[in-house]
């Protein structure tokens, strides 16, 4: 065995859950939860690198197939973050996006995927600490899941 070789022998020892990684989608809302997650950055809060912000005009803009879509892409979990209720920048969008995600949620399970990697949460753009704490909770609680292997598209 030479030098060279040892490296890869070893990742290819580790087990898979050592290396893996929960990849995580989160459409955030413009006017506050993206806020939040810039004031997370700015902020040097930490959270895991592994999640993927979409930015959106409103949560209630996020069509329950975007979420498909992104399981289907390779999400392990996503999550809609939006203004709390009654703080909406259109008024009722995030009334709208609460009605539609919790039959999203139902869909999901009917497809076989696990509801609990779908969060809808509420965050502020004055929230960078809990934007930040959301996605730690939710990587951990995704990587107790393991890796998503429904609904994926072929490579």
């Amino acid at each position: 065995m030479s030098v060279a070789e040892a490296p890869e022998e070893r990742a290819a020892a580790e087990p898979e859950s050592e290396a893996w990684q929960p990849k995580i989608v989160a459409f955030c809302c413009n006017w506050c939860s993206y806020a939040g997650a810039d004031l997370a950055g700015t902020s040097r809060l930490h959270y895991p690198a592994t999640v993927r912000v979409v930015r959106v005009p409103c949560s209630g803009r996020v069509n329950p197939r975007f979420v498909i879509r992104a399981f289907q892409r390779g999400a392990d979990g996503v999550l809609v973050a939006g203004c709390h209720p009654g703080d909406c920048h259109y008024s009722t969008g995030n009334y709208y996006a609460r009605r539609r995600f919790l039959l999203a949620r139902r869909l999901l399970e009917y497809m076989g995927i696990d509801p609990e990697r779908f969060w809808v949460k509420w965050i502020s753009g004055s929230e960078g600490p809990k934007f930040a704490e959301v996605i730690r909770e939710m990587s951990a609680a995704i990587s107790a899941l393991g890796p998503n292997r429904k609904a994926r598209e072929e490579e």
